[in-house]
């Protein structure tokens, strides 16, 4: 895993971040290892410019081609969520989208796997991650509901768009004892955190949310 050094890097005060920080806390975060890098990690960077004056609120925001930058406190729950069992190792990513969440993930485990099925998204997101000289993150251009089957399996899986159900490759790319944390449902969704046991999978409901839908194929 890496850690981003920060120095220099900045647009908005601290104290600003910390309020954000603040906020996750008392929405119930404890982990302080995902905390810590919320409070580091540069949010304004994946946002375009008209759209960065908002990066240190707790809300979700655009980023072009229907797709958002998830809220912070969803981005706290779901990583705090996928680390609840212990430390992860291999980690796949459905959704790189802008790529916060995956700067999170690559700053608490040791190899991040993200696939993004739009590759403009994807290429913004490449050139972020560089800036930040984040060098454990591998990314593929594909439909995320196959997941990366060459790369599995996975200790651990993180989808950011909601199926209506979970795609049946993705359970199998789980390994045993592997966590995946996945928004499902249509109008009305539920994050699920699904453990893959030797006996078959065990999936506990944690709460409402809202998610884009999770699409299929490839977009340029």
């Amino acid at each position: 895993m890496n850690r981003i050094d920060l120095h220099g890097i900045g647009m908005t005060s601290q104290r600003t971040r910390e309020r954000l920080i603040q906020r996750l806390v008392d929405q119930g975060v404890s982990d302080m290892a995902v905390l810590d890098v919320m409070r580091t990690t540069p949010r304004h960077l994946f946002l375009d410019e008209a759209m960065a004056h908002r990066a240190y609120e707790d809300v979700a925001l655009p980023i072009g081609f229907q797709q958002t930058l998830s809220q912070p406190y969803v981005v706290a729950r779901m990583t705090e969520l996928l680390l609840a069992a212990g430390p992860r190792s291999r980690v796949l990513e459905v959704g790189t989208g802008s790529g916060y969440q995956t700067a999170i993930l690559a700053q608490l485990v040791d190899e991040v796997y993200s696939v993004e099925r739009i590759k403009s998204l994807q290429q913004k997101a490449r050139q972020r991650l560089r800036t930040l000289k984040l060098r454990n993150v591998h990314m593929n251009h594909a439909d995320g509901a196959m997941g990366w089957e060459e790369c599995g399996p996975f200790d651990g899986i993180l989808v950011t768009a909601a199926p209506e159900q979970i795609p049946e490759d993705l359970l199998l790319q789980l390994s045993t004892g592997g966590r995946m944390v996945i928004p499902v449902g249509g109008e009305y969704q539920h994050l699920q955190v699904v453990t893959r046991t030797h006996e078959g999978y065990e999936t506990d409901i944690v709460e409402a949310v809202y998610f884009v839908p999770l699409c299929s194929g490839k977009e340029k």
